[in-house]
């Protein structure tokens, strides 16, 4: 296979939908804890979310002054020298993610996510001096698309570039439905929280296809389900 093994992490409401308020609930801490946990048992070599999930998670919403830096007129991949194996995969289709650092602080030092080497996944609708910003930060970066995100690009230079070989997808709805769409979802993991979730919240997969998994298990946590399913 020319591209990782891609498996979708989510934790789930009972009918289907992964942002909203059923995630701040106190008793949602159950379904955390065991996300987090299975998060570490996998020990992938990389962890993949969208732009709005890496802001959340992560940059809280900074953005750096660009008014600084030189554009970069040659749209090529960049590269690093020092690769750690160990890989935060940001797909940010324009380039809207501000970084601190090339390696992600996980406040909690979760070894499921702390330290990840960012990797920075774009179209070319991208501003040139967002470039020359990620090589002062020495955050790698790769084109996959003209102005819509080519996940199957995308996913052939990971493995090309960076040997990841098991990349965990975990949100939001967006980035996972373009895999999803793409036939690039390998395996399911779903948490599901026994709670159902709002009416204006978003599905696993926005805007999907017809696809066909297979149950390959059952596990039940204290009445929270982890289900994974497999093609």
């Amino acid at each position: 296979m020319n591209r990782p093994y891609v498996i979708c992490h989510m934790t789930t409401s009972i009918d289907g939908k992964v942002t909203g308020e059923f995630l701040s609930r106190p008793n949602h801490g159950g379904a955390s804890e065991l996300y987090y946990q299975i998060n570490r048992d996998y020990k992938a070599d990389a962890y993949a979310c969208g732009r709005v999930t890496m802001e959340g998670s992560f940059t809280g919403g900074w953005y750096p002054d660009l008014s600084g830096f030189e554009p970069v007129y040659s749209p090529i991949d960049y590269l690093v020298d020092e690769l750690t194996g160990f890989y935060a995969v940001a797909f940010d289709p324009h380039g809207r993610l501000g970084w601190k650092s090339n390696r992600i602080i996980d406040v909690d030092e979760d070894p499921g996510y702390d330290k990840a080497q960012i990797i920075e996944v774009f179209t070319h609708d991208v501003d040139p001096r967002y470039l020359t910003y990620l090589q002062s930060m020495g955050i790698p970066y790769i084109f996959a698309g003209d102005t819509e995100m080519d996940v199957e690009e995308a996913l052939f230079k990971l493995k090309s570039y960076f040997g990841i070989q098991t990349l965990l997808l975990e949100g939001g709805s967006i980035l996972d439905g373009a895999f999803q769409r793409a036939g690039v979802v390998d395996e399911l993991s779903l948490v599901v929280d026994p709670v159902v979730g709002g009416s204006t919240d978003k599905p696993l997969f926005m805007s999907s296809v017809v696809e066909e998994y297979r149950l390959a298990e059952v596990k039940n946590h204290d009445g929270i389900l982890w289900l994974n399913y497999k093609k």
